[in-house]
């Protein structure tokens, strides 16, 4: 399954929840308060800027916003909602993509460093992320902790959430550091609609490890954009990276 196939028209379309999911007020708010507040007088490019849930309200509150994006599906949906003017965005991949212009911040969120496949591609990501930006800028990263607690010794998959009409599971391979989301939708009906996508997790260790490798240095890690202490439970984190300023 490659990236430009999962995220084709059909799932720009579907993509948009307004008002509910990662769309919530309560889950969309807090971080658009918290990146503003990191780019400060700057401006900030958005790696898999999608279909601008986070861009567009940023540039909102007065932010120079950039995008990069693989999928032009997702743009185009993007363009529904903001013009080139208001969120230009770039055409391609956040490994080595290159964007116009110097940044205070860059910033990846909802686990979509992990739709890298390799070490090595998440690697050239910080390295991507640090080229875009001037001495002491930030590099922020959403990224959910792998489950494998929850693994008992020969199963391999996990159901990560159980709701109405829906249901999330991933099935791992532990050996490749690799995991398969499953999103099951149903209705009172007897067919369920499946989407599938493949990930590579990274431990917050090994995260900053890639993030010393391109010249950063750990800053700040909660447990989510509004500061809540990130601890052995936490089942993600918004690490924020740092640049040292120049001499």
């Amino acid at each position: 399954m490659k990236q430009e196939e999962i995220w084709n028209a059909d799932a720009a379309r579907r993509y948009d929840t307004p008002g509910t999911g990662m769309f919530a007020p309560e889950v969309l708010g807090p971080a658009v308060d918290l990146l503003a507040r990191l780019a400060g007088e700057g401006a900030a490019l958005e790696f898999a800027v999608g279909t601008g849930r986070v861009a567009v309200p940023l540039a909102g509150r007065g932010v120079p916003v950039t995008g990069i994006e693989l999928s032009p599906p997702m743009v185009a949906q993007l363009r529904t909602k903001a013009d080139e003017s208001a969120v230009p965005v770039v055409i391609g991949d956040m490994a080595t993509t290159t964007a116009p212009g110097e940044y205070t911040l860059v910033y990846l969120v909802y686990n979509t460093i992990s739709n890298l496949l390799t070490q090595a591609e998440q690697v050239e990501c910080f390295r991507n992320a640090a080229r875009h930006l001037e001495p002491g800028g930030r590099f922020v990263v959403e990224l959910w902790v792998p489950e494998l607690r929850k693994l008992p010794p020969g199963q391999e998959a996990t159901v990560w959430e159980s709701a109405p009409g829906y249901i999330g599971l991933d099935t791992y391979d532990v050996l490749r550091q690799y995991v398969v989301s499953h999103h099951f939708r149903f209705d009172e009906g007897e067919q369920a609609r499946l989407l599938r996508s493949p990930h590579r997790y990274i431990w917050p260790a090994e995260l900053d490890l890639m993030a010393q490798l391109a010249g950063f240095d750990l800053e700040s890690r909660h447990a989510d954009w509004e500061g809540s202490a990130f601890t052995a439970e936490s089942r993600s984190h918004v690490s924020v990276y740092r640049l040292p300023p120049s001499l």
